[in-house]
């Protein structure tokens, strides 16, 4: 879809207080390794990640998400009582309910008025949920949206490497799992608004979204418990990206080429190649996290599109293209003239 009155008006990112550095991982799994015969720092070596980032223990995905809110509503001038719309999009919750928006949404104080929910689809939340705010303001529905997202993997990691120590842990099951130890944590937040009221926003110009659902059943996860298979999952996602970017070119008239600076939804070394390699993309025009970060899920793009416009890779009239893919499967780029 094409929006003509929809802008970014501000962006943040919160990074996490302690780095946890793959041989950090593998060390606690030395005996399962040892048995299995696998390399002494296999995460590293299999994604690229040396590093990520984790909250201190208590750290709730809504504690991280209001520390990222109130960081990007201090960027701006809007009243908070004017939010008509927060979305929480973060795979990581703090209960089944209340939505983890709801308790973001009491923690900042907004009005009564302020419409707020949560929005689901593994690392394709945020996109989703900046989709959503921006055909609400399109429509004239309201005036300004914030979208969060806090992403809170300790406790995966450390459930998941308790199970791996198991004595009857084999190579198979290690392999279904591994997945879960490239996760990282992190908090993004951002402000959508009508750009009659945001002269000097980011323009949204526009999102395509497409879906591969016979493949549902490659990543499933619960808070604690993920499984995933990670060679068809990538061979699929793949599939899905190009049929999206050419849905992209034929109605969104928009081309890699064209863009500026691309930010891609990283999940490792050989994934983020594979998109590369794939879509004839410019190694150049793209900010890779994932080696300090690893996997952020839905916060991914939003903390990479941070971080990149932190470092002066993204400037003024830039046209930044935005692509995300997510369990299930689903996939959606978008473009933001910044």
């Amino acid at each position: 879809m094409h929006f003509q009155n929809v802008v970014v008006h501000s962006l943040a990112a919160i990074e996490p207080p302690v780095r946890l550095t793959s041989l950090d991982i593998c060390n606690r799994l030395r005996t399962t390794l040892d048995r299995l015969g696998m390399p002494a720092n296999i995460i590293e070596d299999k994604t690229g990640i040396t590093a990520r980032r984790v909250w201190e223990n208590g750290t709730l995905p809504s504690d991280a998400a209001t520390l990222a809110a109130e960081k990007v509503l201090g960027h701006t001038n809007i009243d908070r009582s004017d939010i008509g719309l927060i979305i929480n999009t973060s795979v990581c919750r703090d209960y089944l309910e209340p939505s983890t928006a709801c308790i973001v949404h009491g923690n900042l104080g907004l009005s009564s008025e302020c419409l707020n929910f949560d929005v689901g689809n593994a690392c394709l939340g945020f996109m989703n949920g900046m989709d959503i705010a921006a055909r609400m303001i399109e429509r004239g529905d309201i005036a300004h949206a914030l979208i969060v997202d806090g992403e809170t993997s300790g406790p995966i990691t450390d459930a998941t490497i308790e199970r791996l120590l198991g004595d009857d842990v084999d190579e198979s099951q290690f392999r279904a799992q591994f997945a879960s130890l490239t996760l990282g944590s992190g908090a993004a937040a951002m402000v959508m608004s009508d750009a009659r009221l945001c002269p000097d926003g980011h323009r949204y110009t526009g999102c395509i979204t497409r879906s591969a659902s016979q493949f549902n059943q490659l990543c499933k996860g619960q808070m604690e418990w993920m499984e995933t298979d990670t060679r068809v999952l990538l061979k699929e996602g793949l599939g899905l990206a190009r049929q999206t970017y050419a849905a992209a070119i034929e109605t969104m008239q928009w081309h890699a080429d064209r863009m500026d600076v691309i930010v891609i939804h990283q999940v490792s070394r050989i994934h983020t190649e594979s998109i590369i390699e794939l879509l004839g993309l410019e190694r150049s025009k793209i900010h890779t996290i994932f080696q300090e970060f690893g996997n952020i899920g839905p916060a991914g793009v939003p903390i990479t599109l941070a971080h990149a416009v932190e470092l002066g890779k993204v400037r003024k009239g830039d046209r930044v293209a935005l692509m995300g893919i997510g369990s299930g499967l689903n996939c959606s780029m978008a473009e933001v003239l910044w």
